[in-house]
């Protein structure tokens, strides 16, 4: 890792521990909150003493001077912050910085491989889409485009998810669930860039994101970190109405060093409006010239 992809490790490990240390209620872990406390939730010094460190060197930590830390000091910190496993995994990461630069290798010709395509292709009744750790997407089979909006139309849509929720007007549209999904993207941009600071296209695309939305650099302060898009989601679309789907998400092997992909899988339970809906919008593909 280079002397500056140290130095952003460093920040990004300051900035998430200020942020999950102001979600630390100081009752839920048995301090007095008093009644003229300037700071939310925990203070640094008592961080410190909750993990069992110094407060000058839990300074340091949070100011990106302290490089290298022990698992066991990051291990007591996760303990005192109650991250979950995702969280404490994103700890160590940015502390350590172990992941392979994903731009050091060729670029691949294909964005997906064939038997990943077909794949996709065959689930002609559920929709379907492929993104990398950028949010990029890379395929889709015609049931997902149609459901995301305009992914087979060129030009009517970003295809990178994150510039679409935030710097798009029209995807309020076709995500009613918006909030909840720019909140996502930021979780999930925030563990990529924990997991690859030397990537230039995931650095360049964060500051973007941040000089186009104030949303974003909201939600990018709350620190939220996250690997994959799981639970429920609701989409708008103008020939069926809005439906209620689950997203089932597999990740996939990287293809010639690239970043690591997930394909995303949309689906209702039977004999449900959204089910019914799904089958409407289905057939309405399949007869579309």
């Amino acid at each position: 890792m280079t002397t500056e992809a140290l130095r952003d490790s460093g920040r990004e490990l300051g900035a998430f521990l200020r942020a999950r240390r102001a979600r630390v209620a100081p009752g839920s872990v048995g301090l007095d909150p008093g009644r003229r406390r300037r700071v939310r939730g925990l203070r640094r010094e008592e961080l410190a003493q909750l993990a069992g460190i110094s407060v000058d060197y839990y300074v340091r930590l949070e100011q990106g001077r302290a490089n290298q830390p022990s698992t066991e000091v990051l291990d007591a910190l996760a303990r005192a912050l109650r991250l979950d496993g995702v969280e404490r995994a994103h700890l160590l990461t940015l502390a350590h910085g172990r992941c392979p630069t994903p731009h050091a290798a060729a670029p691949s010709t294909k964005p997906v491989r064939d038997e990943l395509r077909r794949v996709i292709d065959a689930l002609s009744g559920l929709p379907a889409v492929v993104l990398d750790e950028r949010l990029d997407l890379l395929a889709w089979n015609r049931l997902g485009g149609v459901l995301l909006g305009g992914l087979d139309e060129p030009g009517a849509r970003d295809r990178n998810q994150a510039r679409f929720v935030f710097l798009d007007p029209a995807a309020r549209a076709t995500l009613p669930d918006l909030d909840d999904r720019r909140r996502e993207s930021v979780a999930l941009l925030r563990h990529a860039v924990g997991r690859y600071p030397e990537d230039a296209r995931l650095t360049s695309l964060v500051r973007e994101l941040h000089a186009g939305s104030e949303a974003f650099g909201t939600l990018w302060a709350d620190g939220d970190v996250r690997m994959c898009a799981v639970g429920s989601r609701r989409f708008r679309h103008p020939a069926v109405g809005v439906l209620d789907l689950d997203v089932e998400t597999l990740h996939v092997p990287p293809l010639a060093g690239r970043m690591g992909q997930q394909l995303h899988v949309f689906s209702a339970a039977e004999d449900t409006p959204a089910a019914a809906a799904l089958r409407r919008l289905a057939e309405a593909v399949d007869g579309a010239p």
